[in-house]
C-alpha cells in the first residue's frame, strides 16, 4: 500500500461514514458525541474521556452537559410545521427548553433564517448564553399566517460530562504528530464530518505502518474541547513537533492551509512543499488567533507548531453552516484528495532526515558506484542526477531534505529517492536525532 494508492482506497468509506454520521445531533457535550465516538470506535480502538461539569480547565470551566429529545413548532390547527426529527439544524443548538403558545411576533423573535438563500436552514448556537429559538427556511417563516404557534423544546441541561475521544499510533519515538477535528457540529457534512471520518480513516491506516513518530488523533468539541485537553496534558504537550487541525475536508474548493503561530515551522513547510509538488491551486494562509483549535494550539503559552489543514476556508463557501452543507455537497473524491495531500505530508515529516555526506571533498564518483546507470534507466536522468547533487552538496549535518528540497527547488520525493541512494553507496550516513 502507497501513498498514491491510499486514498482510493478510502474515499468511499469516508463518504459513507460521512453519511452514518450526519443524522446524529451533535454539540460540544451530550448524547450525541457519545453515539459520534461510538461510531469511529467500530474503526479503531478509540479512548474515551469523560470530563465532569465544573471541572476548571485554565479560565474556563467544563460547561453543563445538554441533551434533546424533541423539538416542534405546531400551528392553530394543531399541525406540526417544523419537526426536529427531520432536521436537527430546526433548533438553536443548546436552546432552553420551552413548552409554550406565542404569537407569530414572539415567534419571530426566536427565528433564524437566511433571506439571502430563502429555501436553507441556518445553523446557529447558544452555547454560553442560556436561550431558546428554531431555525427554519426563510420562505416557510414568510409564509405564516397570523395567529398562535405552540413551540417545543424537550431540551435539558444537567451536571454531567464533556466528552472526547483520544487515539494515539505509536511510533518508534515519543515525539508526536497531532492531529485534531471537531466532533461538535450537527448534521452539517464538510464542516466538520469529513474530518472525523478522514481521521478515523487515516489512524486506522497509519496504525497498520511501521513510523518514526507517534500520532495523537483528538475527536474535541471545538474550543473547550481543546482547552480542555491542553489542560489535561499540559506536562506532555511538548512532545507534539507537528500538528493539523482537520477542518471543511470535503468540498470541491482548492487546498488552503493556515499557518502556525511560528509560521516557518516544519510543519508549515512540510505542507506547503506537499501543496507545491502537487502542481495544484492551493493557498498558504498566516496565522490569526481566530478560527478553529489550531488557536489554542498555538496560544502563547503552549505555541505548539499546529496549522490548519483545510478547503475552502470557514465562511468563506455560500454553504457554510446551512442545511446545504449536506451530503451532496461533500464528494468521494474531494475527501480523498484531501487525505492523500494530508497523508503525503505525514510521509514527508517521516522521511525528512538530516544526513552527512562521508565523501565531502569534492563530488564523489558516481558511475563506479553504479549510480549513473540508476539515473539512465529513467527519462527524466538529469534532474535526478541534479537531485544526487544538490544532496550530497548539502549535506553537511545542518540541512534536513526539506531544506535542501527548498532551495533546490525539486520535489521533496526526488530528493528522497537521491539521499537514499547515496546512502545505500555508503556516501551518506543519518545525523544521529536530536533528542527532546
Amino acid at each position: 500500500m502507497t501513498i498514491e494508492t491510499i486514498p482510493g482506497l478510502l474515499a468511499q468509506e469516508a463518504h459513507e461514514l460521512v453519511a452514518r454520521l450526519y443524522p446524529i445531533c451533535r454539540s460540544i457535550t451530550g448524547e450525541g458525541v457519545r453515539q459520534t465516538l461510538q461510531i469511529v470506535r467500530e474503526i479503531i480502538p478509540l479512548t474515551v474521556h469523560e470530563i465532569p461539569t465544573g471541572t476548571p480547565i485554565f479560565d474556563w470551566t467544563v460547561p453543563r452537559e445538554w441533551n434533546i429529545r424533541e423539538a416542534s413548532i405546531r400551528n392553530s390547527a394543531g399541525e406540526k410545521i417544523i419537526d426536529f426529527r427531520d432536521c436537527n439544524l430546526h433548533v438553536v443548538n443548546y436552546s432552553a427548553p420551552v413548552k409554550a403558545r406565542v404569537p407569530l411576533k414572539t415567534l419571530k423573535e426566536h427565528a433564524f433564517t437566511l433571506p439571502n438563500h430563502p429555501h436553507w436552514i441556518p445553523y446557529r448556537t447558544s452555547y454560553y448564553k442560556e436561550d431558546w429559538g428554531f431555525c427554519l427556511s426563510d420562505a416557510q417563516l414568510q409564509s405564516l399566517p397570523e395567529g398562535d404557534y405552540d413551540v417545543l423544546i424537550d431540551s435539558a441541561f444537567k451536571d454531567g460530562h464533556l466528552t472526547y475521544g483520544e487515539y494515539v499510533v505509536n511510533g518508534s519515538t515519543e515525539e508526536e504528530v497531532l492531529i485534531s477535528t471537531h466532533v461538535c457540529h450537527p448534521s452539517l457534512a464538510n464542516d466538520n464530518l469529513a474530518g472525523i471520518a478522514a481521521s478515523a480513516l487515516m489512524a486506522r491506516t497509519l496504525g497498520q505502518m511501521s513510523l518514526k513518530y507517534s500520532y495523537r488523533f483528538l475527536f474535541i468539541p471545538a474550543t473547550v474541547g481543546s482547552i480542555t485537553w491542553l489542560s489535561r496534558n499540559e506536562s506532555r504537550a511538548s512532545r507534539v513537533r507537528h500538528g493539523l487541525v482537520l477542518a471543511c475536508f470535503g468540498d470541491g474548493g482548492k487546498v488552503n492551509y493556515k499557518k502556525s503561530r511560528r509560521a516557518r515551522a516544519e510543519i508549515d513547510r512540510a505542507v506547503i512543499k506537499v501543496l507545491e509538488d502537487a502542481g495544484e491551486p492551493y493557498e498558504a494562509l498566516d496565522f490569526s488567533p481566530y478560527g478553529y483549535d489550531e488557536r489554542q494550539f498555538c496560544s502563547p503559552g503552549f505555541d505548539l507548531p499546529v496549522g490548519c489543514f483545510m478547503r475552502t476556508p470557514h465562511g468563506q463557501f455560500p454553504e457554510y453552516h446551512t442545511s446545504a452543507d449536506n451530503l451532496d455537497f461533500v464528494r468521494p473524491e474531494f475527501i480523498g484528495d484531501s487525505i492523500k495531500k494530508c497523508m503525503s505530508v505525514f510521509e514527508l515529516l517521516e522521511h525528512n532526515e538530516t544526513y552527512l555526506n562521508l565523501n565531502p571533498k569534492c563530488e564523489p564518483q558516481l558511475g563506479r558506484r553504479g549510480l549513473y546507470s540508476a539515473i539512465g534507466g529513467h527519462t527524466d536522468g538529469k534532474i535526478r542526477e541534479l537531485a544526487m547533487l544538490w544532496v550530497l552538496n548539502l549535506s553537511d549535518g545542518t540541512n534536513s531534505l526539506l531544506d535542501i528540497a527548498e532551495r533546490a527547488d525539486l520535489p521533496f520525493s526526488l530528493i528522497h529517492d537521491a539521499a537514499r541512494s547515496l546512502r545505500d553507496h555508503d556516501l551518506l550516513k543519518e545525523r544521529p536525532p536530536v533528542k527532546l
